[in-house]
């Protein structure tokens, strides 16, 4: 079972930083994971797609806040969770569409895929289908999908999309984060 003990970078000033880089190397991207406010705050800048992300996080990884920012100052997308499944976007507007979601996916990072894999306590060969809300950073589409998390061993998981069939044998690293993401991403230095 992945611990949930904070990383130890990620209370210092700088926090936990975490690249990767597309699997061609042509553009990157900077995820930083900082411990603020009684829990976790991830900001990511993605090159290829040119967008920062943000995501506030329960201290056990759950979501409790997504903002994607793209080419203006204030936020292109904010949605917020109520911690029982129930997302709402921050003007107050209820997305029953995506109750049951306790995650976020962007198909744009291998971070994304980090949430459930610290979340669930799988153990080896175990199985968990659970309800994603999935992000289209270009067109801001937002719609739940069924996703599967499979444990292969300490630091190997298999992701599946069931609606699409795509799936990624993914490693971690000790903290449960994704390394290469295969013929997507590559974890740098």
């Amino acid at each position: 079972m992945t611990s949930y003990a904070p990383f130890p970078a990620a209370h210092q000033p700088t926090g936990h930083v975490v690249r990767w880089a597309t699997w061609d190397g042509e553009h990157d991207e900077t995820t930083t994971i900082l411990w603020e406010n009684e829990g976790f705050t991830v900001s990511g800048v993605v090159g290829r797609e040119q967008i920062q992300y943000v995501l506030r996080l329960s201290p056990s990884w759950q979501v409790r806040q997504f903002i994607l920012f793209r080419d203006m100052e204030e936020p292109d997308l904010w949605l917020a969770t109520d911690g029982g499944g129930r997302w709402g976007e921050m003007n107050g507007a209820h997305r029953t569409e995506l109750d049951g979601c306790y995650d976020i996916d962007l198909t744009c990072t291998p971070f994304t895929n980090t949430l459930p894999i610290r979340r669930l306590p799988l153990l080896e060969g175990h199985t968990a289908e659970l309800p994603v809300a999935m992000i289209d950073v270009e067109t801001l589409e937002v719609r739940a999908v069924v996703q599967r998390y499979t444990r292969l061993g300490t630091h190997s998981w298999r992701y599946e999309n069931t609606e699409s069939g795509y799936t990624a044998d993914l490693e971690v690293d000790e903290h449960g984060v994704v390394l290469d993401y295969p013929a997507e991403f590559r974890r740098l230095p």
